[in-house]
Formats: structure tokens, C-alpha cells, sequence
């Protein structure tokens, strides 16, 4: 089980300089992905999504990409289809201006898209391939700390499922006696409003009341949910959204536990119940 909560980082060196990759993860509804990519290296992106999507299932990513290369590796080239335009432009501001300054030649080669990196095809290509090769190895690392989380995560849910356990088995013994309270609390009712009583009329009335106040139907189903939790903990893949269910059926058992509660040792169990869910559902929105 992984957690979506994580972070790597990876740096190489290389003949033509370094670079490293960092990826950030955090919970999220669906796998989203965002990108700090070089300006000649954005292309990479389909590449690198698909490499994401192989590794992760949920989460909102976020890859950066750093690549310092050696000045004996840097040619640069100026665009002179972006220049030209760029320098008429400056000169029609001039001329209109006279105030104007003179145009600072480093502020132009500043202006996106003006000064590019000269770059022999194959010498690119072979760079591409050695930051590709990399991402991997990123993306086992920032796996191997969402794993370390997920388990972390997975303890704190099964001792809350054992504390669950606890206020059930609690409510199982009551159960039998708040049963036996209310039912003479009826009987003696009843007793008080009419001469002589009417023994069937009271078995159908104390029929009916054992009805309402038998929960056992939903200890049942919490111990039921609570195998299913510890089940799915051990499964392998992305079991967050099947834990979260899970919780809602195991709070749905709590509240009708409350609404059927006719005595004040139920309702603090339910109470307490809801506060240990809660407790776990806040854990399992960072399971992937």
C-alpha cells in the first residue's frame, strides 16, 4: 500500500555537464501531473507522462527538471527571425521617443526565443536519451518513499480498527441488558395505565421495542467492514478509493448504532466510533 504523500530527488553528472530530476507528490482524486521542464527539453513531456502513468495511479505530481551543462558544451545561435522584427520594433519606439535610451543588447538576447542553443542533432538526441534514462530510478525512489509511507499509514488504521473492535465488543455486552432495562421499563409503564394487563398486548409491545433497540445487526456489519479494511491493507495497488468506502459504510453502521440507542452507554459508543472513522478516513485520503 502506498501513501500519495512523497518526495525524490536524483541528480547525475555527465561528460557534457548534470542535471537532476525532483518529483513532489501529494494527495489527490485523481493522478494529476505538472511540469518544470528546460525550454528545450519540453518536448520530453509526453514521454515523461507516460513513464508517470506506468508508476503511479493517483496522486497531483509535480516533476522539475534541472540540467546545468559545461560552458565547453554551450553554442549559442541568434534567431534572427525573432531578432529582426524585435529590432524594428525598438527602432520605431526610438524614433517616436526621442527620450528613449538605447536598447541594452544583453536585455535583447533575454527576450524569449531571440538567443538558442545551437545543438548538433545527434549530440541532443543523446542527451535526451541519458535524462530518460534517469527518470526511473527517480521515479523507484519517490515509490519506495510513498511505500515506506503507506505502511506507516496502515499501522495507524489497524490500531484504530482494534480500538473500533473494542467499542463493539463493548456494545455487544450491553446489549442483552439495556434490552432487559427497557423492556420492564415498558412493562412497569404499562402497569401504571391500566388495571390489569393484557400479557399478549405486552409481549407485542415488548416484540416491538426489542426490534428498535437490537443492533446486532449492525456489530455484524462493523465487524464485517473492519476484516474487509484489514483485508484490503494487504492488497497490493491502489486501494485508496475502496478503503474510502469503507469508511462511509462503517459510519453509516455508527450512525444508525446512535439512532437506535436507548440508553447512554450506546450513544458515547457511537460517538466514540465515529470519532475513531473519522480518524481513519482523514488517513486513508493520502492512499493512493
Amino acid at each position: 500500500m502506498k501513501s500519495m504523500t512523497a518526495f525524490a530527488r536524483s541528480q547525475f553528472t555527465t561528460e557534457w555537464g548534470s542535471f537532476s530530476w525532483e518529483i513532489r507528490s501529494v494527495n489527490q482524486r485523481f493522478l494529476e501531473m505538472h511540469f518544470k521542464l528546460p525550454d528545450n527539453f519540453r518536448h520530453l513531456e509526453m514521454k515523461i507522462r507516460d513513464q508517470i502513468k506506468a508508476s503511479l495511479h493517483r496522486g497531483k505530481v509535480e516533476v522539475s527538471l534541472k540540467v546545468n551543462e559545461t560552458q565547453s558544451n554551450q553554442t549559442f545561435e541568434v534567431n534572427q527571425a525573432i531578432l529582426q522584427p524585435l529590432a524594428q520594433a525598438v527602432s520605431q519606439v526610438q524614433h517616436t521617443l526621442i527620450e528613449a535610451t538605447q536598447v541594452n543588447p544583453l536585455e535583447v538576447l533575454n527576450w524569449p526565443g531571440v538567443l538558442g542553443q545551437n545543438e548538433n542533432e545527434e549530440n541532443l538526441q543523446q542527451r535526451e536519451a541519458e535524462l530518460m534514462e534517469a527518470l526511473p530510478s527517480t521515479l523507484a525512489a519517490l515509490n519506495a518513499h510513498r511505500e515506506r509511507e503507506g505502511q506507516a499509514l496502515a499501522e495507524v488504521i489497524l490500531r484504530r480498527c482494534e480500538a473500533i473492535e473494542k467499542q463493539v465488543g463493548l456494545a455487544q455486552q450491553l446489549l442483552p441488558e439495556i434490552i432487559a432495562t427497557q423492556t420492564e421499563k415498558v412493562r412497569q409503564r404499562i402497569a401504571t395505565l391500566v388495571e390489569e394487563l393484557d400479557e399478549m398486548r405486552v409481549h407485542q409491545e415488548i416484540a416491538i421495542l426489542a426490534q428498535k433497540l437490537d443492533v446486532q445487526e449492525e456489530l455484524d456489519r462493523l465487524r464485517t467492514h473492519l476484516d474487509e479494511v484489514r483485508h484490503v491493507l494487504t492488497s497490493k495497488g491502489a486501494v485508496g478509493r475502496r478503503l474510502d468506502f469503507l469508511m462511509q459504510e462503517l459510519n453509516r453502521e455508527a450512525n444508525t448504532l446512535g439512532s437506535k440507542s436507548a440508553d447512554s452507554r450506546t450513544s458515547q459508543i457511537s460517538v466514540e466510533l465515529k470519532v475513531l472513522i473519522e480518524q481513519m478516513r482523514e488517513q486513508v485520503q493520502n492512499i493512493e
